[in-house]
């Protein structure tokens, strides 16, 4: 019987290079976009400088580009919100970087604090907004980059009506 570990069988793979898959310059998958959200999530140096207020509209700034995807900075004073919408073909992924936003879909309301992290597909329809008492900050990866933002007439569902925790 051979007691020899595989490791020293087949030898470090990390020797063996063309057995590498070399890293991705950008995301491709679902997986690796929310890795890029978590990762400019914790740069609070990098976005914090850029986030502004505004009191009579939404605040938004473009803070990367990629091929074929968007990443958006937004601020929400207490009582903003989106209106209800869907990102036309856009695929998408949201993380609650500061405060607490409320998500309304017809499925219910979901309560989204800071590091929260919603991924959508083309077509999902919501509406996003800061019932809080306490300003929030949100980014936005969409894939592939924003074209249209249709908005729908109907109702979301209430905050109160099936608040699950994030």
């Amino acid at each position: 019987m051979n007691s020899d570990s595989d490791l020293q069988i087949a030898g470090d793979i990390l020797e063996v290079q063309h057995l590498l898959q070399p890293a991705r310059e950008h995301p491709s998958t679902v997986a690796e976009f929310v890795g890029l959200a978590r990762n400019i999530a914790a740069d609070r140096a990098q976005w914090a400088p850029l986030v502004r207020y505004d009191t009579t509209t939404r605040w938004y700034h473009r803070v990367h580009t990629g091929p074929g995807y968007e990443v958006w900075l937004l601020s929400w004073v207490p009582g903003q919100g989106s209106g209800r919408h869907d990102h036309g073909p856009s695929s998408g992924v949201l993380t609650v970087l500061e405060g607490r936003l409320t998500e309304r879909t017809e499925r219910g309301a979901r309560a989204l604090h800071a590091g929260a992290e919603r991924v959508f597909a083309p077509g999902y329809v919501h509406e996003v907004v800061n019932d809080s008492l306490e300003p929030a900050v949100s980014l936005h990866i969409y894939y592939p980059g924003l074209t249209e933002m249709p908005m729908h007439t109907a109702q979301c569902a209430p905050a109160a009506v099936d608040v699950v925790p994030a």
